[in-house]
């Protein structure tokens, strides 16, 4: 059974539009809340949020439908998303809760789920909590059951000791000149402050929120801003985060942009070689780049390909014991440290590389030879352009024209109504044409 409000990442949507309004979000909360009361101890739910406007909408609903349910609720405010995975384990909770839309505009929002045990809800846990909506013999806490909620003063304190742990030990940052781009999101205090704390020097970008600009020209969906400040300020590199700070873009001294897979393959290498890496390669997804592939063909290690979602990618890294695995996009999952994606950890991993090697970020950073790869997005009316018969000939040509030597990927958005088409190969023109192809195709049937 397909699930209709759970998309790849939790749910999301417009804010204040279903269905992402506080009379959904509190029904969310109450099915949660009964999915997830097990026992008969206080139940705890930790909920976090971005910078977005929406949030103050959405908080009190999501509060109010958990303490119906007789939990109780402890309020972190701002933190990125991988921070509430770690606050989940660590207050022994029974849920973590994130309002936000990651890298989206700040006009959407949405929520994400974490279960006790720090990871991210499954499809069939999804399900259930959709079934148990529309149930309406749900039954709330009687009066003096009612949860409390309280907010967590210490807990960007927390997190920001959680993660000065992650770096190696007796390593510094001191002389490097950091530009880290917080996207005006939730990593705007916590990701400085980690980073003045290990020594560098930092220039800050993106830390002024103001509920309506997270995200807006900055950020990891938009490197050009981190890239363009690098070389203004002849810093060492520049560090940029998404809205929820758990995806990551780097851009060295020259301004070029390090991408996740880059970042994988670093962190896979170095691992390597001090016999850290787990199951013998990395799971990525079916974007990433055929180069990074061939490159751990070369170390004799494999890459694993996941749907796209970092979720997706946690459930292969856990089922084949990985230890490194994450997206193009900077989705990066370390599991030796965390059960999602983590921006700044990844960061400081791929920092350690730089100290222990004493080189610049353009020596370190770019560790294999990309192939060339072409992306575009076209929005599409109806159900299902992708099973028209024109798009699907224009999808068999591509495939035909490529043969072995390239890929093709064509896939609906989980979030949005897109449909993501991405070529990729050692003829750039050929790559080219056959996108252009297929989106061709797409529009037509869609009549865009």
């Amino acid at each position: 059974m397909a699930r209709k409000l759970f998309g790849t990442d939790g749910v999301r949507g417009l804010a204040n539009t279903e269905p992402i309004t506080p009379q959904t979000v509190l029904r969310l909360a109450t099915a949660v809340g009964h999915r997830f009361r097990r026992g008969e101890h206080r139940h705890l739910v930790v909920i976090g949020k971005d910078t977005r406007l929406s949030g103050y909408m959405l908080e009190p609903a999501l509060t109010a439908g958990f303490v119906s349910m007789g939990m109780d609720v402890v309020l972190v405010g701002p933190l990125p998303t991988p921070a509430l995975a770690v606050l989940t384990r660590s207050l022994r909770a029974d849920l973590g809760v994130v309002i936000s839309a990651s890298h989206n505009p700040y006009y959407d929002n949405g929520i994400k789920l974490f279960g006790p045990d720090g990871y991210k809800l499954s499809d069939d846990e999804e399900l259930e909590i959709e079934r148990l909506m529309d149930d309406p013999g749900l039954q709330p806490a009687e009066p003096a059951a009612l949860g409390r909620a309280r907010r967590l003063d210490d807990a960007q304190g927390r997190y920001i000791e959680y993660v000065k742990q992650t770096f190696p030990r007796g390593l510094r940052l001191d002389g490097l000149r950091i530009v880290v781009d917080c996207a005006n999101g939730a990593a705007y205090k916590v990701a400085p402050t980690v980073l003045w704390e290990l020594g560098a020097d930092v220039l800050p970008v993106g830390v002024d929120p103001d509920g309506t600009n997270i995200n807006k020209n900055c950020g990891a969906t938009v490197p050009e801003t981190v890239s363009e400040r690098v070389v203004a300020a002849g810093a060492d590199l520049g560090i940029a985060f998404d809205g929820d700070a758990d995806r990551v873009i780097i851009a060295d001294e020259n301004g070029r942009i390090i991408d996740g897979d880059q970042l994988m393959a670093l962190i896979a290498t170095d691992w390597h070689g001090t016999g850290r890496l787990l199951g013998g390669g990395v799971v990525a997804t079916v974007m990433s780049n055929l180069g990074f592939e061939r490159y751990l063909e070369r170390l004799g290690l494999k890459l694993i390909r996941a749907a796209v979602g970092d979720r997706y990618v946690v459930e292969l890294m856990r089922s084949g014991s990985y230890n490194v695995g994450g997206e193009q996009s900077g989705h990066i999952i370390l599991s030796d440290y965390g059960t999602t994606g983590d921006g700044l950890i990844a960061a400081l991993q791929s920092l350690a590389a730089l100290v222990i090697r004493d080189e610049s970020a353009s020596e370190v950073l770019s560790v294999f030879e990309t192939l060339p790869q072409i992306q575009e997005n076209v929005r599409f009316s109806g159900e299902a352009p992708l099973e028209n018969r024109l798009v699907r000939e224009a999808i068999a040509d591509g495939e035909s024209l490529l043969g072995t030597e390239g890929r093709l990927v064509i896939r609906k958005s989980g979030t949005e109504p897109v449909i993501r088409v991405m070529a990729q190969g050692a003829d750039e023109v050929l790559i080219g044409s056959i996108v252009r192809d297929i989106v061709g195709a797409i529009e037509q049937v869609s009549g865009t």
